[in-house]
């Protein structure tokens, strides 16, 4: 109507679909003011982490909740949560506004020798399922290393039970109930929980499941590697785990265990 001031504050990409969420009962919101330096300081570890800044600090909050993360480490501006999944690398440094540039990342000149097995990178929630007769009988979730652990010469993450009756693992076990064993091994098996309430759903599941790390994720014969060519590739790359919709990147596997990483998001938007 003329005459109205037009509303403050940016529009909402999905109005709709964001107004229909509902925090859990209990749950409280808390906002802190941070400088421009401070939020780009969040903003890059959230991106290495495959987080977002939220999930970041919910990640702090639920690590000093479960004694996961000691207070000392707080006051000496740890900035990680516990619940941050070991970081596999990206094959690029990072420039302006977080985006890779050509120039390849140290540590990672292997992937650039073609060395390695080019994978579908799932983006997931980590976890061990241990199998007996066809059928699954404990179920656990990744955890790393604090850093005074990590003083200490613990290096690697580790898996700690879930909790089948505790909300925060309510879709693992879902996942866990949707998935056939059959075709499983006795043994653990280090998977990646995927569906609808898992990471924003990038590949459109209907329901959740896991998918076993060494039983069926999806590998890919021949990939670019090469800045400009892995950039064009992962605009148009189909996943294979779910067809008719794009893959989230690539994850280089090593015979030697080393692993290295480069998503779709990653690069610059094309110009």
């Amino acid at each position: 109507m003329a005459g109205e001031k037009p509303k403050r504050g940016r529009p909402r990409k999905d109005a709709n679909r964001l107004a229909r969420w509902e925090p859990p009962k209990g749950w409280v919101r808390v906002v802190a003011w941070v400088s421009p330096e401070e939020r780009k300081a969040l903003k890059r570890i959230a991106i290495e982490a495959d987080s977002s800044v939220a999930e970041l600090i919910r990640s702090l909050a639920g690590g000093l909740d479960k004694g996961v993360i000691a207070y000392d480490e707080l006051l000496h501006q740890i900035r990680k949560g516990a619940e941050v999944m070991e970081k596999i690398p990206t094959i690029f440094d990072r420039g302006e506004h977080f985006k890779v540039v050509d120039q390849v990342r140290e540590g990672c000149e292997w992937v650039f020798e073609g060395e390695g097995i080019p994978t579908e990178k799932v983006d997931g929630t980590n976890v061990r399922l241990t199998i007996r007769a066809k059928q699954c009988v404990r179920v656990e979730k990744r955890r790393n290393p604090t850093k005074i652990q990590k003083k200490n010469g613990i290096i690697d993450g580790w898996y700690v039970d879930a909790d089948e009756y505790g909300q925060e693992d309510k879709w693992v076990f879902e996942a866990v109930k949707n998935t056939g064993f059959s075709n499983w091994p006795d043994g653990e098996h280090s998977c990646e929980v995927l569906g609808p309430k898992i990471q924003g759903n990038p590949l459109g599941l209907e329901e959740h499941l896991c998918v076993p790390f060494n039983l069926e994720i999806p590998t890919y014969d021949e990939v670019p590697r090469t800045y400009d060519g892995l950039h064009k590739a992962l605009a148009e790359l189909e996943s294979k785990y779910s067809p008719a919709h794009l893959a989230e990147g690539i994850v280089f596997h090593h015979p030697d265990g080393r692993r290295a990483k480069i998503k779709r998001k990653d690069f610059p938007a094309a110009k």
